[in-house]
């Protein structure tokens, strides 16, 4: 991976335990069929700049209300939330895109990419709305798909790249605009064992590098990668445990590598040339008659010498 951009957080840093969100009593109700549903009652909480955070709970824990509210996607109905030094509670729709726009980086489980647009194109898109000028908007674009490994696909569409390329490109549009947050929803779900630890290893190296993440998760093996893990279940925050050192994402790739290894049947008869060369002749039928005479005739010079020493 390439070094993130000057303008990204290395050249954008922030004083040490700055806070760079925090909610004060947070609630969230809706009104379904006459009744009202607490899906998020009386959140405070803080997280600060340079966090890697997981927020997880099972379904109707009260986890995906927060990430919207996080993410302001939507308002809540009780408390404050401030995020990066401005009040955004009652902020109204246009005001609140402008937010996320200019201050959060979403990464989403499916995606979200434009079908019929480019890498380059697509990761573009946050710096269109904002109104950046073409020549910046596209030397930015493609110092992002850089820094998330993928210099060499800008103009690819996403149904030319794997499902670990489409999520690093939806990763270099999060970061594109430079953002505060970068807000994950289940950043894993759709990949396999092996791409999703390369996602997560992408993640915790641009936390290393200053930027705050939030990942939200069910998943228990996605969250031991996060610093910090905030529980929710019914509709409350039942927890919230820092950690000093937290798996490392590449460790558990090169343990999945050697794993690997030892089922290669490649590296298993590269160990044993003799029984490489049986199963090289055993393929080749031109070969196999002739090794089998010359090892049945090993096989009798073998017994006449093991004869003759006895005699001695």
């Amino acid at each position: 991976m390439e070094p993130l951009p000057a303008a990204y957080p290395e050249g954008k840093s922030r004083p040490a335990r700055e806070i760079i969100l925090r909610t004060e009593g947070l609630g969230r109700q809706f009104v379904v069929g006459g009744h009202t549903v607490n899906a998020l009652v009386d959140l405070t909480m803080a997280i600060e700049a340079g966090s890697f955070v997981a927020i997880m709970g099972p379904s109707g824990s009260g986890k995906s209300t927060s990430m919207h509210l996080l993410g302001c996607l939507d308002s809540p109905s009780t408390g404050r939330y401030i995020l990066d030094g401005e009040d955004v509670s009652r902020m109204d729709r246009d005001a609140l895109a402008a937010i996320r726009n200019r201050k959060i980086g979403f990464v989403f489980q499916s995606f979200n990419l434009l079908p019929r647009a480019s890498a380059l194109a697509n990761v573009e898109l946050p710096l269109q709305y904002a109104r950046t000028e073409r020549a910046e908007r596209r030397a930015r674009a493609a110092a992002a798909l850089r820094a998330v490994g993928l210099g060499e696909r800008m103009d690819h569409l996403p149904t030319q790249l794997s499902g670990g390329q489409m999520q690093r490109v939806a990763i270099a549009r999060a970061l594109v605009n430079d953002p505060v947050l970068l807000l994950a929803d289940e950043p894993t779900g759709a990949l396999d064992t092996r791409t999703g630890l390369e996602i997560l290893a992408l993640f915790q190296t641009l936390n290393d590098r200053g930027i705050t993440v939030v990942v939200v998760t069910h998943d228990p093996e996605v969250a031991q990668y996060a610093s910090r893990v905030l529980r929710f279940r019914d509709g409350r925050l039942i927890g919230d445990e820092s950690r000093a050192a937290p798996e490392r994402a590449e460790h558990a790739l090169a343990r999945l590598a050697a794993s690997a290894g030892q089922h290669d049947p490649a590296r298993h008869l590269a160990h044993r040339p003799g029984l490489a060369a049986r199963e090289s002749a055993a393929h080749d039928p031109d070969h196999a008659g002739d090794h089998h005479r010359r090892g049945r005739g090993d096989r009798d010079g073998g017994r006449g010498r093991r004869r003759g020493e006895a005699c001695q």
